[in-house]
């Protein structure tokens, strides 16, 4: 993937991030300034999800730890575990927000 691919990519997934959560009828505040989506939460917790150009990757910050995602094979997913970016989200918005809430891209 080449730095342009990667922006398209990563920006669609910050503006799909951003679509779930309006789409998701939950109190969840975000605000998206170049490159960086903060969710915060009515417990004032918050995720924050942001571009990481020079790798090429998309890093995401919950209340609980740190995961580093990379595009491969058409889907966003973690360095470590390997879980898929919409999954892990799911699981630490419904976390963070203290409710089930599931996140998908339209």
């Amino acid at each position: 993937m080449n730095d342009s691919q990667y922006n398209i990519a990563a920006d669609d997934i910050l503006l799909a991030v951003e679509e779930a959560i309006e789409n998701c009828s939950c109190d969840i505040d975000y605000e998206s300034v170049g490159g960086l989506l903060t969710l915060t939460f009515k417990n004032a917790s918050k995720i924050i999800i942001n571009k990481q150009a020079p790798l090429h990757e998309i890093w995401v910050a919950t209340k609980f730890n740190g995961h580093h995602f990379q595009f491969e094979n058409e889907q966003w997913r973690d360095k470590r575990s390997g879980d898929e970016l919409w999954q892990f989200l799911s699981d630490a918005v419904s976390k963070q927000a203290e409710e089930s809430i599931v996140l998908s891209a339209q």
